[in-house]
């Protein structure tokens, strides 16, 4: 024998509206995660532009053919990697360090902030603050330049720190060489007057020696 069972107008239509927000909030969050991919994916093509044209600058500053740097650090197979950085707001700024004082082990890095202070890098063995310049883009000379151009370019000194009243965040593309890619000075740079200064390695072990605070 089966029992009939008699259902409440009100349960249903708030089941029902429940269900509406699940899909509402499923599918809204669905479109937010693929919108994000398509603007991520434009902003790589993007990133990708102006990698190329600093890279051929950079090759010419040291006298080079235009793609001498962009070959030696992958070519195409150059990796991009994003990291996106938020400091809340710290009561006291003074006692705290966001980033402490490093060098990017990239070739080069493309950081956009927002327009709260905090970014500093190092010039004449005193640290400076990086002044907020709307629309701009921050590059960083890493340190597969550095050894690339026997020195000529210097890997940039850097560092982070914290404000009291606002939330500081940015946005960064470390571009860097593929792992198996061979670092090391490029042989027009170097002569008797100008010796070797770095030793050849695969940006794996080079990671792998600034990790782990080993000689390079």
């Amino acid at each position: 024998m089966f029992s009939e069972q008699k259902s409440n107008g009100k349960n249903n239509e708030s089941i029902e509206n429940q269900r509406y927000y699940v899909f509402l909030f499923f599918f809204q969050k669905k479109r937010k995660q693929f919108l994000h991919r398509e603007v991520t994916e434009e902003y790589k093509k993007e990133v990708v532009k102006v990698t190329d044209m600093l890279l051929e600058l950079v090759s010419e500053g040291l006298g080079l053919e235009a793609k001498a740097l962009k070959s030696c650090v992958g070519g195409d197979e150059i990796e991009l990697e994003m990291k996106i950085n938020m400091y809340p707001p710290c009561p006291q700024p003074e006692l705290a360090l966001a980033v402490e004082p490093h060098t990017d082990m990239s070739a080069l890095t493309l950081l956009v902030p927002n327009d709260v202070p905090g970014h500093q890098v190092w010039k004449d063995n005193n640290s400076v603050i990086v002044d907020y310049l709307t629309n701009a883009l921050f590059v960083h000379v890493g340190d597969q330049i550095e050894v690339l151009s026997n020195g000529k370019y210097k890997s940039v000194l850097h560092r982070t720190t914290v404000n009291k009243e606002r939330t500081r965040m940015s946005w960064a593309v470390f571009c860097a060489p593929p792992h198996d890619a061979m670092i090391s000075p490029l042989p027009e740079l170097v002569d008797e007057q100008n010796p070797s200064k770095y030793s050849t390695k695969t940006f794996a072990d080079f990671r792998y020696c600034k990790f782990n605070k080993l000689p390079q």
